[in-house]
């Protein structure tokens, strides 16, 4: 059985939140909130990190996991990366995206704005 996550970051400004949209409604979900939290900052980004992680633990932890069946136990680790990666890549911060690169030894790609001139 696979398991399709997706992690939702949001970011509150002034009481309201604004939500990365899904692909899939019915995937399970979590808002991971960071409005509070400065992304350019290692800390910040740091803090982020693990709200994803604790949001994707949650997110993939259905009621039926045996995580002493070492098959089950691949799926939820394998659920669980992949909901962090999703919601890395929509949250698109460099600091972010650089200490998911470190602690995962994958690269993400580090995106950078840039303004076009004409």
């Amino acid at each position: 059985m696979k398991i399709r996550t997706a992690i939702f970051a949001a970011l509150a400004l002034g009481g309201s939140a604004m939500s990365i949209a899904a692909d899939n409604s019915d995937v399970p979900h979590a808002v991971v909130k960071f409005g509070d939290l400065d992304l350019s900052s290692p800390q910040g980004a740091a803090r982020l990190y693990s709200r994803i992680d604790a949001a994707a633990r949650e997110v993939c932890k259905p009621l039926d996991f045996n995580v002493r069946d070492l098959g089950t136990r691949t799926q939820l680790d394998a659920c669980v990366h992949k909901a962090i990666a999703d919601a890395v890549t929509k949250v698109a911060q460099p600091q972010l995206l650089a200490i998911y690169n470190a602690k995962n030894h994958q690269s993400r790609p580090i995106v950078v704005a840039t303004a076009q001139t004409r």
